[in-house]
């Protein structure tokens, strides 16, 4: 499924295989699941952070999915469209804004992303993450993973601070950032 959705377009699935799990376990590491009371996972695929974070989130966060591509989006509505504290939407994070207005969203705890921004046009790129620093302010965390340190400086155009780790148990090997703090300017 993964090898026949990124030949259809590598610019928006940007992988031939999903996450590995210790990919996943450093993903959904930082996250206080006591706390958290809205996750959003930008680009979930076929839900393998999706997994972690229901495994682990109370009943009554919200988790929020925004799926892109169709393929992906009816493999999720079918695995998690059941539970009450899922909300899949077919659309791009380019409307976070929208989606969390549609939805009566006003904060957000943690924002996942599966994105590729090394594949993602600019524009498209720049919304995204200007709309998350946005919307994540000062109070929470965006956390994402690209394969290599390229996008850093344009993370940094948005974020105060940036931590990263890279899980080298992931083929390939990956780097998980933890984004905080809307830069102003």
């Amino acid at each position: 499924m993964f090898i026949i959705e990124y030949i259809k377009n590598p610019r928006l699935v940007g992988a031939i295989a999903p996450s590995g799990r210790y990919l996943a376990d450093k993903m959904v590491n930082e996250i206080n699941f006591n706390k958290a009371k809205c996750i959003v996972e930008f680009g979930p695929g076929t839900g393998v952070f999706t997994e972690k974070i229901l495994s682990k989130v109370k009943e009554d966060t919200k988790v929020l999915l925004i799926e892109v591509n169709n393929e992906f989006y009816n493999i999720l509505k079918e695995k998690y469209g059941y539970k009450n504290n899922v909300i899949i939407i077919n659309d791009s994070a380019e409307n976070i804004d929208i989606i969390l207005k549609q939805n009566n969203i006003k904060n957000v705890d943690y924002i996942l992303s599966g994105l590729p921004f090394a594949s993602l046009p600019k524009e498209i790129s720049r919304t995204i993450l200007n709309k998350t620093a946005k919307i994540i302010n000062e109070k929470g965390c965006f956390i994402t993973f690209q394969y290599s340190l390229f996008k850093l400086k344009l993370f940094e155009n948005y974020f105060c601070s940036i931590n990263y780790k890279k899980e080298i148990r992931n083929l390939p090997p990956a780097y998980i950032l933890q984004c905080r703090g809307e830069k102003n300017g």
